[in-house]
């Protein structure tokens, strides 16, 4: 192949490439239609919307941090955490226990965040840190248990259950995040500055951007969707617990990256993340269909991973690979 072709040969792929997940999307549920008729059914397909509402919620957050060229490792901790706290405070507080797991996440994303940016640790070891200790304390403040709320306590939990014009309650949350996260990646300055990060943090430095801020931001918005995460998987759950969500990191970071946001950060955004969270919805729903174990379905998770990073990483940030 001459360099001509070569060269014709990457312009077409780079324009392809971000339609890639769409097509990857069809493509699977195509593919286990046929061989799996009712998984098409309206029924299950509104089911399978409900199920995954969570999982990209856990994705939307986390996709911030990346966006940044960052990580959180912290989420499924927060998650776990949250939904502890629900469980112990809804009967004393009622809707405020919402409100406290929402701060706490928040406060612990603003933690995490601070702990990268002014000590100058990296992300991945602030965040897991940060993610030992939210489980450290998920496990003592629940004495290292399940706690299973009470019919007056799940009266609470009216909002993010149940179905209206059926529509999961679940899905229309989701919605709503996706509009917000939407609007703060187009329509403000966190969004702009993040995408300039992603893309050359010296330079967006150089350009007087504030780049400790908007990483501390980023990394408070992903914590505080994490624990927004685990308020919709205590409601689904209808119990609190310090593994709750323990199986979720994978899942939610592979959501991001399969969507087409880069791990090396600058491209992507929430959208991209909701068709990704789609894809390993798909993904999960299909191998339960096909029968395949449950914790086999980890070992899918971590090769899509893989794969979508090879594809989706820009290696011009990164000549040397550490």
């Amino acid at each position: 192949m001459s360099s001509a072709e070569a060269a014709r040969a990457r312009f077409d792929f780079d324009r392809l490439r971000p339609w890639l997940p769409l097509l990857t999307l069809v493509g699977l549920m195509l593919i286990i239609g046929v061989t799996q008729p009712e998984f098409l059914t309206p029924n299950n397909l509104i089911q399978l919307a409900g199920d995954t509402a969570t999982l990209f919620v856990l994705a939307a957050g986390v996709s911030f941090a990346i966006m940044l060229g960052g990580i959180d490792l912290s989420i499924q901790a927060m998650a776990s955490l949250a939904s502890v706290l629900i469980a112990l405070t809804i009967a004393r507080i009622g809707y405020g226990s919402f409100v406290l797991a929402l701060l706490v996440g928040a406060l612990s994303g603003w933690a995490g965040g601070m702990a990268h940016v002014k000590l100058k640790i990296p992300s991945f070891i602030a965040t897991l840190a940060v993610g030992g200790v939210l489980a450290g304390v998920a496990l003592v403040i629940s004495h290292e248990r399940s706690i299973t709320l009470s019919e007056d306590e799940r009266a609470y939990l009216w909002w993010t259950t149940g179905a209206s014009f059926g529509v999961p309650h679940e899905v229309m949350i989701a919605v709503v995040l996706l509009i917000f996260g939407d609007f703060v990646q187009r329509r403000t300055r966190f969004g702009r500055y993040s995408a300039a990060i992603g893309a050359g943090e010296a330079a967006a430095y150089a350009s007087g951007v504030k780049v400790d801020r908007q990483k501390v931001i980023a990394y408070t918005l992903s914590s505080t969707f994490a624990a927004f995460a685990g308020v919709l998987l205590a409601g689904r759950l209808m119990s609190g617990s310090p593994t709750l969500a323990n199986e979720q990191l994978l899942p939610a970071i592979a959501a991001v990256v399969v969507g087409g946001t880069a791990i090396t950060g600058g491209v992507g955004s929430i959208w991209r993340t909701l068709i990704g969270a789609l894809i390993i919805g798909v993904i999960r729903a299909g191998m339960t269909f096909l029968g395949v174990n449950i914790f086999a379905q980890q070992i899918v998770f971590g090769a899509v991973l893989v794969l979508a990073v090879a594809v989706t990483i820009d290696r011009s940030k990164i000549p040397i690979v550490k």
